[in-house]
């Protein structure tokens, strides 16, 4: 016993007071650190949601999370240190209630969540479901006699939830403008559906040809 003691208590004396002393100042430290909030706005982190489903809504995509903790800790907080998750595995078709709480934040150690909002927030959910539909070319100025565009490709694929890719009749181009074309010219622009929920499939850069018809005293003229 008097072997263990001694092993425990009293061999290298001198480092296990500097490490107990050294422990008790880090942890006076810590304790008197003034104590400090601060408010964030953090992106909803959405995951697991199963594969033939879309999010149907664009609401509540961000919460306004209010932490509390060490100045120190505070101070040194950097964007994606506080993150809101929600987990939709078990979501169907419909509308859900969700409940944003301090379980669905992950944060560093040391701070606590003060406030959330909002607290809970609705989603609708539909099945994906993919197109394809014609792209308008969308030119200035809208109406000239003899004028012939083409488009290419003419169609895209879209895709997003099924009630919203079932209502668009058409993609267009950004306004091209064709006031100086005498003969021929062809512009490189895009296409997109105006609906942020639906996604283009692999975008690809659409050609638009404007071709003017020359007169019949043009064609004589030559």
């Amino acid at each position: 016993m008097s072997s263990f003691f001694r092993r425990a208590f009293v061999d290298h004396l001198g480092y296990k007071v500097i490490s107990l002393l050294l422990a008790v100042g880090l942890w006076l430290a810590v304790a008197r650190s003034p104590i400090a909030e601060v408010e964030m706005k953090v992106p909803i982190e959405f995951h697991n949601l199963p594969e033939n489903l879309e999010i149907d809504s664009a609401n509540f995509t961000e919460a306004q999370i209010r932490v509390r903790g060490p100045e120190r800790v505070i101070h040194r907080l950097q964007p994606g240190d506080v993150r809101a998750e929600i987990d939709l595995a078990m979501v169907r078709v419909g509308e859900r209630t969700f409940d944003l709480t301090s379980h669905n934040v992950s944060l560093p150690q040391d701070l606590q969540v003060v406030q959330i909002i909002p607290g809970q927030f609705r989603l609708s959910f539909d099945m994906r479901a993919t197109r394809t539909v014609e792209v308008h070319p969308r030119v200035t100025p809208t109406v000239v006699e003899g004028r012939q565009v083409a488009v290419n490709p003419s169609t895209i694929i879209i895709t997003g939830p099924r009630r919203r890719v079932e209502a668009v009749r058409e993609a267009m181009t950004d306004v091209v403008d064709a006031s100086g074309v005498m003969d021929r010219a062809t512009f490189t622009t895009q296409a997109y559906v105006p609906d942020p929920l639906i996604q283009v499939v692999h975008p690809t850069p659409i050609r638009v040809t404007i071709i003017m018809e020359r007169s019949g005293g043009d064609r004589k003229a030559q």
